[in-house]
């Protein structure tokens, strides 16, 4: 099968691709099944209860979010995807070829694949996907930003599309590789954005039955299921017949009804129930920590008091992280240094410069003019107290992380300043960034490799897109990282991109623009006969195409 180192995004051998996938494509190869002592069973009805955000539109076109993914990866198949290697591997596409110049990748897909509205797949579904991604009326964020570089396609053939860029992008295979570009019926989009987002149609292992807001999605196995990812345990359709996809915000009740069995996996574990988890030998625990950027806090040196690298250089050294993250996570997180995953294979990690230092915050501070304190302790400037907005998503931040925020809150107060931590929902939370309503924000952003770094801190990020969401939340603005990060996004040679990615995130991390915490947490608990269970490696969602349940 072609298979594409993730650090070779961008070069491909095509002759020995052809040769590999039609190989794979005809013998129907398949890794070796998962390790049980029971043959797989076919049919059951599994209950998946998650606690993330119920999504607003199934569509993941649509925005582009987590809890988005999260469903969408059962319906939804993208043109290609990852091994566990961190190699390009076939999905919907069979072969790929980039241009001499860089300008255009040729990409051909099945020819025996149809959507579960009897649609055949073809290069112009994949054609109608693109422009609908690119539509600013479909109010795509992720999708959108991932094909910035795209400014049309091409139809070669039936089951051949060339995509033309604006250049050359060394990461167009890996964003391909993600939900958020998934690939829908071309009939089924032409149908209203309302019941577009009720029902997608794509070309899954299951299909959207019925959705009961704020309780539940039923899916149903697509029965003339045929196109897995290159990598899957078995070939046909999936083993499950239906899945109830439950919204259980509450963390103790979701893992009550683990316990119960009333359902059969969760997702958004908290630590404390991780660890007492462990000694439940009904209970397995998946470790799926997703890729792209790691948890951090951004601070906002677009507006004061952060324009000031002294005062953003003191905050860090404020802030007590790693005692926070010892004390509330149970060894389930791992202090990260890097504005990237641990997963990316090219992240640079600076430990030295994020020491928690409150006599040098104190210093840094003094030399910053906040020299005076109020009655409360707190600094103050020119008659101005040094406060900072942190709004919080309680959708996207688990009990854990807020008490962590917490911790640092009150460890920053010693230095003087007053943060004011605003616990908001998600609609709420995204106002409060497109208002510029913030000094702080963790906004985890999930991408399969490091051209996430793009996204989120070249300045061309700092401007909306389609959706109204912007990326670059530390309003970063250097001349220098932009040319950086526009050479990296060109560049093929591995040994060229790893050197600009990591002269870019000294530049990040030098220049205290963020506050690194951990790897974006992705922890799922499951019952022990949830057999074949998954993450996928592309962006960590669940997949329940081998997944059966034993006796």
């Amino acid at each position: 099968m072609p298979i594409l180192p993730r650090s070779l995004s961008a070069r491909f051998s095509t002759a020995v691709a052809a040769a590999a996938a039609t190989a794979l494509l005809a013998s129907g190869c398949s890794p070796a099944e998962p390790e049980t002592s029971q043959s797989p069973v076919s049919g059951g009805h599994l209950v998946y209860a998650t606690g993330d955000a119920e999504p607003t539109c199934l569509d993941p076109h649509v925005g582009g979010n987590y809890p988005q993914a999260l469903v969408s990866t059962q319906y939804l198949e993208p043109l290609v995807s990852l091994n566990k290697e961190g190699e390009i591997i076939p999905w919907l596409a069979t072969d790929w070829k980039e241009s001499k110049d860089g300008l255009s990748w040729t990409i051909t897909v099945r020819d025996d694949v149809h959507f579960t509205d009897g649609v055949k797949l073809n290069a112009k579904a994949v054609q109608a996907n693109i422009e609908h991604l690119k539509d600013p009326a479909t109010g795509s964020s992720t999708g959108y930003l991932a094909l910035e570089k795209v400014t049309g396609t091409e139809i070669v053939d039936e089951d051949t599309i060339r995509i033309n860029l604006s250049e050359p992008d060394s990461a167009l295979l890996e964003s391909l590789s993600q939900p958020w570009l998934a690939i829908q019926s071309p009939k089924a989009l032409k149908r209203s954005k309302e019941k577009n987002c009720q029902s997608p149609v794509g070309t899954g292992p299951f299909k959207v039955a019925d959705w009961d807001k704020q309780n539940s999605i039923t899916l149903v196995r697509n029965e003339d299921y045929n196109s897995p990812p290159a990598d899957a345990a078995h070939q046909g359709p999936a083993y499950l017949e239906k899945i109830t996809w439950r919204f259980i915000p509450d963390s103790a009740s979701r893992y009550a009804a683990l316990q119960s069995g009333e359902v059969d996996v969760i997702d958004n574990v908290q630590p404390d129930t991780i660890n007492a988890a462990r000694d439940n030998e009904s209970i397995e625990h998946l470790n799926a920590p997703r890729p792209g950027a790691s948890n951090r806090i951004e601070l906002n040196s677009g507006k004061p008091p952060f324009n000031d690298p002294l005062v953003r250089e003191a905050f860090v050294h404020s802030a007590n992280v790693n005692a926070a993250i010892s004390s509330l996570f149970f060894d389930t997180a791992e202090r990260s240094y890097s504005p990237l995953s641990s997963v990316e294979e090219l992240g640079y990690s600076a430990p030295d410069l994020f020491t928690y230092n409150p006599e040098k915050a104190n210093k840094l501070l003094d030399k910053a003019g906040w020299d005076q304190r109020d009655e409360q302790g707190y600094r103050v400037k020119n008659g101005k107290r040094l406060s900072l907005k942190f709004p919080v998503s309680t959708n996207q931040s688990i009990p854990a992380e807020i008490s962590l925020f917490e911790q640092i809150q009150a460890t920053a107060k010693k230095v003087g300043f007053d943060v004011n931590l605003e616990l908001m929902d998600l609609s709420s939370w995204y106002g409060a960034l497109a208002a510029n309503e913030y000094n702080l924000v963790s906004a985890p952003y999930t991408k399969v490799g490091p051209d996430v770094l793009r996204i989120l801190y070249h300045s061309d990020g700092i401007k909306p897109a389609p959706s109204g969401y912007f990326a670059n939340l530390s309003q970063l603005d250097d001349p220098k990282l932009d040319k950086l990060l526009t050479e990296a996004g060109r560049e093929t040679d591995p040994k060229r991109r790893a050197e600009l990615y990591e002269k870019a995130q000294k530049i990040i991390l030098n220049g205290y623009y963020i506050l690194p915490l951990y790897d974006q947490q992705n922890h799922f608990l499951h019952r022990s006969n949830v057999e074949g269970f998954r993450a996928l490696p592309t962006v960590s969602t669940p997949t329940f195409y081998d997944t059966w349940l034993s006796q």
